[in-house]
């Protein structure tokens, strides 16, 4: 399945849920899209794990193989799977330069990844799903410092979280530690997502 290209915002609507994790999407018109949108339907337990999978992959911008892979490998951790799940996602490079606010989307920070803007240890890396691991330093290239959209970006960048900190005048951060669960998401029923790849 090819990666969801189409409207973000309509996709929030759709899912209940919002994908920047800003709120924006949902403020003024927080019902589905379209002529019915605002009418009750009732979800099946199915639908409801399905939405829980959809909305966590459209967040972090994967599509269902490298989703599946992910959640695969969660299995594999010691504790609860679904958390490691999220941990998991949480460690992807695209995702942690999203995080230090040298992008205002997560799909701003795939592009910034793609076009070998960005370091991890002092070494480029134009893997967006590398997986960064908890000490290791992520930096803007030297040649990208002057970068327009990165310094956009930081102008209206929010708080970085607590597992990650972030110099702006060095334009470098560091993966201090895995996330905890209560830092995440509270949207997001990992449960539900583990019931539907159990069935």
């Amino acid at each position: 399945m090819a990666r969801y290209t189409g409207p973000a915002w309509k996709l929030s609507r759709r899912l209940g849920i919002s994908l920047s994790e800003t709120g924006k999407e949902l403020a003024k018109r927080p019902y589905a899209p379209g002529q019915h949108g605002n009418g009750r339907r009732k979800i099946s337990e199915y639908g409801l794990q399905l939405q829980a999978k959809q909305a966590l992959r459209h967040m972090y911008g994967i599509n269902e193989k490298q989703f599946r892979r992910i959640f695969n490998d969660a299995g594999k951790m010691q504790g609860i799977h679904g958390e490691n799940f999220m941990f998991l996602l949480e460690s992807r490079l695209d995702n942690l330069v999203y995080r230090m606010g040298l992008a205002r989307t997560r799909r701003g920070a795939r592009q910034l990844v793609n076009h070998g803007h960005i370091q991890v240890d002092g070494s480029r890396v134009d893997i967006a799903s590398y997986r960064v691991k908890p000490g290791q330093v992520i930096s803007v290239r030297e040649k990208s410092k002057n970068f327009k959209a990165i310094a956009e970006a930081l102008e209206v960048a929010p708080a970085t979280k607590d597992y990650v900190t972030f110099d702006a005048e060095k334009l470098e951060g560091t993966f201090v530690r895995l996330p905890e669960r209560a830092e995440l998401n509270d949207q997001i029923k990992e449960q539900l997502i583990v019931e539907y790849y159990s069935r």
